[in-house]
């Protein structure tokens, strides 16, 4: 895994937020996204839709620097254009023809939120990092992509830290673009 520069981060734990903790401040500027981490993410984890995740410093404080929200996924023909768009995916990443599947399994990164305070100090690189780790020891189910909903400003983050845009062809009105990143890029 590639660490990221942790200057002026203190020590970081990642915690799984259990349907019965709340968080009781968190502020990373978008209201969504703080309203998920501190009034739904428990409600989501309960109803097994998705999991959340704290970083966290280690020290005493504990506080919450950053957040993540996480559900199965999958990228599938329907998320192309045409079922060539689909079988040049295919290519690309080298699946077997023998196994001729319309779908390859995923997580979706829900939401990524990093505390105001925390950012321009690689909080959300180290989280993706974490994530993608996670998902390369810990596969228990099978999981070759890790996706995201990129919000249009996010994009150059998600894609200096290895995420590619599944489709060119995304309507330029939407707030928000597909995007994937390749578990198998770490694994050999």
């Amino acid at each position: 895994m590639v660490q990221a520069n942790l200057e002026q981060i203190p020590s970081l734990k990642f915690v799984r937020i259990k349907n019965s903790e709340t968080v009781e401040h968190f502020d990373c500027g978008d209201a969504d996204l703080n309203d998920f981490i501190l009034n739904k993410a428990g409600l989501f984890d309960m109803n097994l839709l998705a999991v959340s995740y704290a970083c966290m410093e280690s020290n005493r404080s504990g506080r919450v620097l950053a957040y993540c929200s996480l559900a199965n996924d999958k990228i599938a023909i329907t998320d192309f254009e045409n079922k060539t768009e689909f079988n040049r995916f295919r290519k690309m990443q080298g699946f077997p023809n023998e196994k001729r599947l319309k779908s390859y399994p995923a997580v979706k990164l829900c939401r990524l939120g990093v505390m105001n305070q925390a950012k321009n100090k690689r909080i959300g690189t180290k989280v993706l990092n974490y994530l993608k780790t996670m998902f390369i020891t810990n596969n228990r189910t099978g999981c070759r992509f890790i996706t995201v909903d990129a919000y249009i400003n996010a994009i150059p983050f998600y894609a200096k830290n290895g995420f590619q845009m599944l489709n060119s062809d995304d309507d330029e009105r939407e707030p928000t673009r597909l995007m994937y990143f390749d578990l198998m890029d770490l694994v050999g």
